[in-house]
């Protein structure tokens, strides 16, 4: 703005381009400061047992997020490598979270223990295809996995199934 501009505006004006400058600027910084994974620790989903399922415990955990559905050949062919993954990483301090794109829970629950899932397993019911698009899988592609870090930034993130050496790879970039 040039002085003459400014000399001609009213005051009352001046204060009001001064505020709403102050708050884009707000509402910028505050973008910045929130977390790429926030939308997930912000979720409260359905346990197997059909009861909410905060998923604010997961803060400050390094974790290994997959989103799977029971009709998806990928998401079962990967199972067992979460599940080898669980079983290596867990007394190192990794999380395994499964999220089911699923509405019932036992039918979620009778389908991990058919697979002998033996990692903490979700149900998104509506919330997960909006989840899955807010942490970056704008698509919303099954399987899904993101790998968080303990400041809960997204490290690593891939549509479609994952292998034991991906899965491997993900765990190092985490224990670094």
């Amino acid at each position: 703005m040039t002085r003459a501009m400014t000399r001609a505006m009213p005051r009352s004006l001046l204060s009001v381009l001064s505020i709403l400058c102050l708050l884009l600027a707000a509402t910028f910084a505050r973008a910045e400061d929130i977390s790429p994974a926030e939308p997930l620790f912000a979720a409260t989903l359905t346990d197997m047992d059909g009861q909410p399922a905060a998923l604010s415990k997961y803060r400050g955990k390094l974790l290994i997020v997959n989103f799977w559905a029971r009709w998806c050949p990928p998401c079962k062919a990967e199972i067992p490598d979460f599940i080898k993954t669980h079983a290596k990483y867990k007394s190192r301090g990794i999380e395994v979270v499964g999220i089911g794109i699923e509405d019932n829970a036992e039918s979620v629950r009778d389908f991990a223990k058919a697979y002998e899932m033996n990692y903490p397993v979700v149900l998104a019911k509506s919330k997960g295809i909006w989840l899955m698009q807010a942490l970056g899988n704008e698509r919303a592609g099954l399987p899904y996995t993101v790998v968080i870090d303990r400041q809960g930034r997204i490290v690593s993130k891939k549509i479609g199934p994952m292998s034991l050496a991906e899965l491997d790879a993900a765990a190092a970039t985490l224990l670094k």
